[in-house]
């Protein structure tokens, strides 16, 4: 009876650790790896995710960037109801990000620093890969006005669509490179 329990409270210990698993790749994904370029295999994002065309009713003006960050999407608005929609994903940091903002400056490849709370002996050791492909802000960053939330790349595409520890909204660098290549500095983004 005893191995039987016993047998009983491991198969219980495995189901849990699968479902914590299969929760964490659900929404929340803490993978920011410094210094990790991904392959071009790894940028390929699920169809729903990808940069696209969309319908898209709106009373924002054209060339105003929204963010749903429930939907997990950032619209760039075009004229006759059209969208440009890229997919994200959503750091910690902007969260509780929310109302209008506006683009106040735009860099690219940024420096990265690594946040101090959490910087580990990983981290330190990786050093910083500023202006480099496996820099964790990605290829380009579109500063807000708040002074503490961006616009960003990634080098962790696995993150999009998902909820993420740090960062603030996060695009693949093929998606950064093109937004950036659409906005100006001024440009009004609506975060709902």
């Amino acid at each position: 009876m005893n191995s039987y329990f016993r047998l009983f409270a491991a198969a219980l210990t495995l189901c849990l650790a699968i479902s914590s698993l299969s929760q964490a790749q659900g929404r929340r994904m803490d993978v920011d790896e410094p210094g990790y370029e991904p392959k071009a295999d790894e940028e390929q994002l699920p169809p729903e995710f990808q940069r696209q065309l969309v319908f898209f009713r709106s009373t924002e003006a054209p060339g105003t960037v929204v963010v749903n960050t429930s939907e997990r999407f950032l619209y760039l608005v075009q004229p006759n109801s059209v969208a440009l929609r890229y997919g994200i994903g959503i750091g910690g940091q902007c969260a509780d990000l929310i109302g209008l903002r506006h683009i106040a400056s735009m860099v690219e490849w940024p420096a990265w620093e690594a946040p101090r709370d959490t910087l580990t002996q990983k981290l330190a050791q990786s050093g910083t890969p500023a202006g480099a492909p496996g820099n964790p802000l990605g290829a380009r960053v579109l500063e807000l006005d708040d002074n503490r939330s961006r616009i960003h790349g990634t080098n962790a595409p696995k993150t999009i669509g998902t909820d993420v520890a740090f960062g603030c909204i996060r695009l693949v660098n093929d998606d950064i490179i093109d937004l950036y290549g659409r906005v100006r500095v001024g440009t009004p983004v609506l975060v709902n």
